[in-house]
């Protein structure tokens, strides 16, 4: 009876081999070189897939959050001068149906802002696409 191509006689290592792209014969990894090359793989897409996003954000929150707080500052100190000026105005100080205006003037200043932000981020979202 000859030798099964399938199980090899104890003490034989068996190296088998394959053909890359050019046509080379190479030899197939060992499962220490194959789990080595998982591990190289796995550790090279966790970072591409995380710290490299990570950074990404981290260069919009740079610039972001301070925007976000300025923006927020500059309607506070608007909304709050408009009220202020309305309610220097002599028709409008005192009790009654007017002394909601100033209130009403300064919530209309922030609309107004708002308006102009939406409107300055779509143009911006326009140029970005074209």
């Amino acid at each position: 009876m000859g030798a099964d191509p399938l199980w090899p006689s104890p003490g034989v290592i068996v190296v088998e081999t394959a053909i890359d792209r050019k046509g080379v014969e190479v030899a197939s990894p060992t499962p220490m070189e194959g789990a080595q090359e998982l591990q190289q793989m796995l550790v090279s897409y966790a970072k591409q897939e995380t710290t490299e996003p990570l950074k990404v954000l981290g260069s919009y929150l740079k610039f972001g959050i301070p925007g976000a707080i300025s923006l927020f500052l500059s309607g506070l100190f608007v909304s709050m001068g408009v009220l202020r000026l309305l309610q220097g105005i002599d028709k409008f100080a005192g009790g009654g149906k007017g002394s909601l205006v100033p209130y009403l003037g300064a919530f209309g200043a922030l609309l107004v802002m708002i308006a102009m932000i939406i409107l300055l981020m779509l143009r911006a979202g326009k140029r970005v696409k074209s």
